[in-house]
């Protein structure tokens, strides 16, 4: 098992997209900020791929939040706000929407790589 990803995505379209990319990872998916932060404290998440343009709490703050308590899991945002960028939200990857999930899932392994070396 790789380990846990979670994927932050209120569009359901979207989220299976990404979770069949992620064939062979352990996957959990939530429609909202409040919901991923939760999965993020009661397990062992490795990865987490969120949107910006969430219900409530949008992206760029539960990635703040995301920082202060894990700040080692590496985070990517998938978003079709162009504006913003990777190091500007405090994520480790950006991809504007459309987007490859295949490019997604090999920067995520990218990710992972480089912080188990």
């Amino acid at each position: 098992m790789r380990g846990l990803v979670l994927i932050v995505e209120d569009s359901e379209q979207v989220a299976a997209n990404l979770e069949i990319a992620l064939e062979g990872w352990q996957v959990a998916v939530t429609g909202s900020a409040e919901e991923a932060l939760e999965v993020l404290r009661q397990g062992e998440v490795r990865a987490v791929i969120t949107d910006l343009d969430l219900p409530r709490m949008d992206g760029a703050e539960l990635i703040r939040r995301l920082r202060r308590e894990r700040g080692d899991v590496p985070v990517i945002v998938t978003s079709g706000r162009a504006e913003a960028s990777a190091e500007e939200l405090g994520a480790d990857a950006f991809f504007g929407k459309p987007y490859s999930p295949a490019k997604v899932r090999e920067e995520l392994e990218r990710l992972l790589h480089e912080k188990n070396s």
